[in-house]
């Protein structure tokens, strides 16, 4: 142990030598720092965020064994509110969310959420990837009761398929369009429950009759690459109608036995194509 009292002290000399190669060094270090190629270097390779766009009749929950599987392979995922109101208010209401979020995203819509998605990433750098989940991918002009003809249960006289909320005849634009118990059960819900089919019923968000019949504007699959899940067993958008629109997207198509809900009865099918389109823009 040495004795401060008889340990001879360092010479003036000495310590300035010592600070002075101390200030080297730091000079070096901080000359050979590179803060855009460190920044860079942390975003090659970061995982996208993942934001997730309900359709008509359903909310954010819809999404919700999707979510947990995505943050399980760590993800940041937002399922965030659709209004269903119009779809160039719901297209606004989308981007402005979108618009705040740093790096790389991954823009998902399933059913009208498809519609919406569509307006709502055109031109926007930050959106990498675009996903149909049983989805509408409409191009310029196209309503979403156009593109479900012939085909679809919902093509059939309305009075049996919705309920109207005002129920006065005939329906305005902002007319709410719920669906009837029978129609849930039949054919917008299959493979689910009947407990699970009631709750879809009860916990349902309508869309305006407006919405449902307004053109889409300039679609973003023009430029964004698409990938598409695609239900077999959709009662809601046909399969056939759900191709059309996936090729001419230049989508990447999976096609799974499912029907319209097949986010909620089949989460790990729907998981799996997201993060195919996920990878793509971390390389």
């Amino acid at each position: 142990m040495t004795n401060p009292l008889t340990t001879p002290a360092r010479s003036p000399k000495r310590r300035g030598r010592t600070v002075a190669l101390l200030l080297t060094a730091a000079a070096l270090a901080l000359a050979s720092f590179n803060p855009e190629q460190s920044a860079a270097g942390e975003q090659r390779g970061a995982k996208p965020t993942i934001v997730l766009v309900h359709g008509s009749w359903a909310d954010a929950s819809s999404w919700n064994g999707v979510t947990e599987r995505l943050q399980d392979d760590g993800y940041t995922v937002r399922a965030i509110p659709n209004p269903l109101r119009s779809v160039a208010g719901d297209a606004a209401s989308v981007r402005a969310f979108l618009e705040t979020l740093a790096g790389p995203v991954v823009l998902v819509g399933h059913s009208y959420g498809g519609f919406v998605i569509t307006n709502a990433a055109t031109g926007l750098p930050n959106v990498k990837a675009l996903v149909y989940v049983n989805a509408f991918a409409p191009d310029t002009g196209e309503t979403s009761f156009q593109l479900v003809l012939p085909d679809s249960a919902l093509a059939v006289d309305p009075a049996t398929v919705f309920d109207l909320v005002p129920a006065t005849l005939p329906p305005t634009a902002d007319t709410d369009v719920y669906l009837k118990r029978s129609t849930v059960f039949t054919s917008f819900a299959p493979g689910l429950s009947a407990h699970d089919k009631d709750l879809v019923f009860a916990t349902q968000r309508p869309a305006t009759f407006g919405a449902l019949n307004e053109p889409s504007a300039t679609p973003a699959w023009k430029t964004i690459p698409s990938w598409s899940a695609i239900g077999t067993e959709d009662q809601i958008i046909p399969a056939s109608a759900q191709r059309t629109m996936s090729k001419r997207a230049g989508a990447t198509i999976t096609e799974y036995d499912a029907g319209h809900l097949g986010l909620m009865t089949n989460p790990g099918t729907v998981t799996r194509v997201i993060e195919q389109a996920a990878r793509t823009t971390s390389r």
